[in-house]
């Protein structure tokens, strides 16, 4: 698939609703529990996500675009969710995660963004040079791959009530 603006858009706009979707009025077992260990549960994931939204994606585009690899990019804390979700509840975060989409879905597309424009280079702490290309295409899969998390781990609170059937779940053999 060739990389577009347009296509990156298609999934970030629809990621809000899709969480909405899978998550709201659900009982806080499915919501509020991981899949073992430091991973997290899809409330915190919705944190972590509202994080992003006021810190990273258009944060990190704006520095490219108009400073470039003189200024690297500040980290991100990937773990802010923790204490910022604090007294939440699930549908206030996800009331939250659907207004700054929008809003930062409409400053993507007002940007109008050229092909120069897209090849354009910041300084990932960690990572490097990244360009805008880079940055736009990893929102998507950002959310395509926390969607996934969600999934994983709302399945694995039935992993020990599947029975032999585990075997022919997919979802459930990544923790193998």
């Amino acid at each position: 698939m060739q990389f577009s603006v347009d296509h990156t858009l298609e999934i970030i706009e629809r990621t809000p609703s899709v969480m909405r979707t899978l998550l709201s009025q659900l009982d806080e077992e499915w919501t509020h529990n991981n899949e073992g260990g430091e991973t997290w549960s899809p409330y915190d994931v919705i944190g972590h996500l509202i994080h992003g939204e006021k810190r990273d994606w258009l944060e990190r585009m704006d520095i490219i675009l108009n400073i470039g690899e003189s200024r690297p990019f500040t980290p991100f804390d990937r773990f802010a969710q923790f204490t910022e979700s604090n007294g939440k509840t699930l549908n206030d975060l996800l009331d939250e995660f659907e207004t700054l989409r929008a809003q930062n879905v409409q400053v993507l597309r007002d940007k109008l963004l050229t092909e120069e424009q897209l090849t354009k280079t910041g300084m990932h702490p960690a990572l490097g040079r990244v360009t805008l290309k880079n940055l736009i295409a990893t929102w998507a899969v950002h959310d395509l791959d926390h969607i996934a998390q969600i999934v994983r781990a709302m399945s694995y609170q039935y992993a020990s009530h599947v029975g032999p059937w585990e075997q022919y779940l997919g979802i459930l053999q990544w923790r193998k």
